[in-house]
């Protein structure tokens, strides 16, 4: 038996949702590379790239009927979930946020169960709320969040752990930080500020910040954000107690200090603050999360701090802009 038969013998099928989103779009050439590119569907709905490449479905989460045919199509192994209407989209459309993350998450699930399959669900930091500990928020705490969106991550994280416990469903999940990127362009959540103010300086612009300068929030470097799922889902089965989804943070910082860091690149760049209803719901989040319980599970640590972090996406947007 050659080399690349023993290759498709062990890859295995994989479907992502969501795939062309800010995670998604990175996550999904990470397991190509992993699986082999004929063994990752990406099933996107209304956006897609022209010039992705590899296996392509078009569908909704909340049709459970076409879902169950792709199983029947491609008899998927694994289970990437993340299609999801994030925090500020979903404060505009409550309805529609709680149909997609709810009923789309539940249709994977019982799928998924019936095939016997692992799967991987996106949490988020907006499962936090008003009442929770601000600083190094724990694992275990309350969960009291101000956002359809949250609602929805934390009806996510509990049925999760109920498919777990009930029907021996190999669920595991992250809750996401903000996430940074050069790549793709933010797509709806309050932490999107972030990521704004690298476009604008390297464009000569100034910045209007939605929220306040002393807010701070847990951050991510996407490169960070990938690892860390492609680690949770590589974890032995055994390894993982937790079964909502993990705390998962890397750095922390205010938006004037980011804005100082861009300042060291671009030294005229000027922001300007004027917080909008986004401010509620960067409120309700943690300054800092103690993620102690994936870095004891299954050995979690990242690689990207502010600075690094900063270099890295404005060596990448100048590239990308110019």
């Amino acid at each position: 038996m050659s080399h690349s038969e023993v290759n498709i013998i062990m890859s295995k099928r994989v479907l992502v949702t969501g795939p062309f989103g800010q995670i998604g779009s990175e996550l999904v050439p990470e397991l190509q590379d992993k699986h082999g590119k004929e063994n990752v569907v990406a099933l996107g709905h209304n956006y897609i790239p022209d010039d992705y490449e590899g296996v392509l479905e078009q569908g909704d989460v909340k049709d459970k009927e076409f879902l169950e045919s792709l199983w029947e199509k491609y008899d998927f192994d694994v289970v990437y979930h993340l299609a999801s209407l994030l925090s500020a989209t979903g404060e505009k459309r409550p309805d529609l946020a709680w149909s997609v993350n709810m009923d789309g998450l539940k249709n994977i699930l019982d799928l998924a169960r019936e095939n016997d399959n692992k799967v991987f669900w996106a949490s988020s930091i907006a499962v936090f709320g008003p009442n929770t500990p601000m600083d190094d928020t724990p694992q275990h705490t309350i969960l009291e969040p101000v956002t359809m969106y949250g609602v929805t991550k934390v009806s996510g994280e509990l049925l999760c752990q109920y498919y777990n416990e009930k029907f021996g469903l190999d669920v595991r999940g992250l809750r996401y930080p903000g996430l940074l990127s050069w790549k793709e362009k933010p797509g709806g959540g309050t932490t999107d500020y972030a990521v704004e103010m690298f476009y604008k300086a390297i464009q000569g612009e100034k910045y209007t910040c939605f929220v306040r300068e002393d807010t701070q929030l847990p951050m991510m470097y996407m490169e960070d954000a990938i690892e860390g799922t492609l680690q949770l889902m590589e974890a032995d089965e055994e390894d993982i107690t937790i079964r909502t989804s993990y705390n998962h943070s890397a750095i922390s910082f205010r938006a004037d200090k980011l804005v100082e860091e861009i300042q060291r690149y671009y030294p005229d760049f000027e922001v300007e603050y004027e917080p909008d209803e986004r401010q509620k719901n960067a409120d309700s989040w943690p300054n800092s999360v103690d993620d102690s319980k994936a870095r004891e599970d299954w050995g979690w640590d990242h690689k990207y701090d502010l600075e690094k972090m900063a270099e890295v996406m404005i060596e990448n947007l100048e590239e990308k802009l110019n």
